[in-house]
């Protein structure tokens, strides 16, 4: 006799070896945070009392986040739980639930992707740029550096450099 598991919309379903969308968003948002932190997966297990290979499992989406889990994940993030939900394009909410709360319906920002599909978001290069601007610990120098980052990633700022 087949394994069946029961899903977000009530219904009998065999359990199967893909992880649920929704569970592999959860992970990868968590994957974001602890590296934009500088965490490694030992020191988040450590936190938690778990295994850095529990951590793994979260953050593929093969294992699922209790809600308490995903409190206390906030907690030592210090984010709150809905950031582990931001950014959610593409999930399987039954119909009949579709259109039943104001905002359920609503397109999430269109952000950019790679080639591959990832969000430039999740990409290492970006990660690392990311703590390293908010080591400057003057916020002065951060804020020059933010305005030359944006004058040299604009189309004009090209354009104009290649003029003089």
């Amino acid at each position: 006799m087949m394994n069946r598991a029961l899903s977000f919309d009530g219904e009998r379903r065999p359990m199967v070896a893909n992880p649920n969308p929704i569970d592999v968003h959860v992970g990868k948002r968590l994957r974001l945070r602890r590296t934009l932190l500088g965490m490694s997966q030992e020191r988040l297990g450590e936190l938690l009392g778990l295994t850095f290979q529990q951590v793994q499992k979260y953050e593929r989406g093969v294992n699922r986040i209790g809600s308490s889990r995903l409190y206390e994940l906030g907690q030592i993030l210090d984010v709150p739980v809905s950031f582990f939900f931001d950014d959610m394009v593409g999930t399987r909410l039954p119909s009949r639930v579709h259109g039943a709360l104001p905002g359920l319906a609503e397109e999430s920002a269109n952000f950019q992707r790679n080639l591959d599909g990832t969000l430039l978001l999740e990409r290492r290069e970006t990660l690392e740029l990311v703590r390293a601007y908010y080591r400057i610990s003057d916020s002065q120098v951060r804020k020059r550096l933010f305005e030359l980052a944006k004058a040299l990633g604009s189309p004009e700022a090209v354009l104009e450099a290649s003029n003089e």
